[in-house]
């Protein structure tokens, strides 16, 4: 149909009505439940949050094509990732949930704020529309004035995200990138749609080479002679309170 006559809603929803944006399991919850009551991390993880039992039930309101993506997280150790919208320019990162239940809007950081921060800039100055000196809001919101980066849940409150998931459940950290004012943009502007954005992908999957992943490094315990890897070595960064593991 084009731009002029989809709305925003057009293909947002599963054949089911599921809205695959928000079928995520809420891990927030639990952790900054556990948070307040001083469990965390002694009795409850700050990572590897496990699933809830209700979110595994047969009959949960969980989409076929989420239970696909989790299954394909749990088998792959993806740590960098990247999901694609439309309809704004903007880059937005984890939280996507507010922390205060009942706030639309909510600066809501991780633990790693500044990584987020820097994955989301890095993607959204190397986008020619982003920082193009003629760029434009699209709507009501003018990012540019924070770098056209935004923190998840200081745009909107989303629970169930699988950007929030992908921090909580697993080693992945994980963006929104929305590509363009125009949500449904015609096939021939496709191939500007591309330029605009073909730099912006290719450095932000070079960032996976920072932090402790490059030289390929090791962990070893201490009883291990053969320079063999540990795995499931939970590696603790002080002031950082959301381990990762190997």
């Amino acid at each position: 149909q084009g731009s002029e006559l989809a709305g925003w809603a057009m293909g947002r929803w599963t054949y089911e009505g599921i809205d695959l944006n928000h079928n995520f399991a809420d891990l927030n919850t639990a952790l900054w439940d556990a948070e307040d009551n001083d469990l965390v991390p002694h009795e409850f993880p700050n990572h590897y949050i496990p699933i809830p039992e209700y979110y595994t039930f047969a009959n949960a309101t969980v989409a076929p094509e989420t239970r696909a993506v989790i299954a394909w997280m749990q088998r792959y150790p993806f740590v960098l990732s990247a999901n694609l919208h439309g309809g704004e320019l903007v880059v937005t990162y984890p939280f996507d949930m507010s922390r205060t239940y009942w706030k639309a809007q909510e600066l809501t950081p991780t633990p790693d704020d500044g990584v987020f921060r820097w994955l989301a800039t890095v993607y959204a100055t190397a986008n020619l529309a982003m920082a193009s000196g003629e760029r434009r809001p699209c709507h009501y919101d003018d990012f540019t004035r924070f770098g056209n980066i935004i923190n998840g849940a200081n745009w909107h409150t989303v629970a169930g995200s699988m950007n929030d998931f992908s921090y909580l459940h697993t080693n992945c950290f994980e963006i929104t990138v929305e590509l363009s004012c125009d949500k449904f943009p015609h096939a021939s502007e496709l191939p500007d749609e591309w330029e605009n954005n073909r730099e912006s992908l290719l450095l932000f999957m070079e960032q996976v080479a920072h932090g402790v992943a490059p030289g390929g490094r090791v962990v070893l315990d201490g009883d291990n002679t053969e320079a063999q890897g540990s795995p499931n070595a939970i590696i603790s960064v002080d002031g950082i309170n959301h381990d990762v593991r190997t």
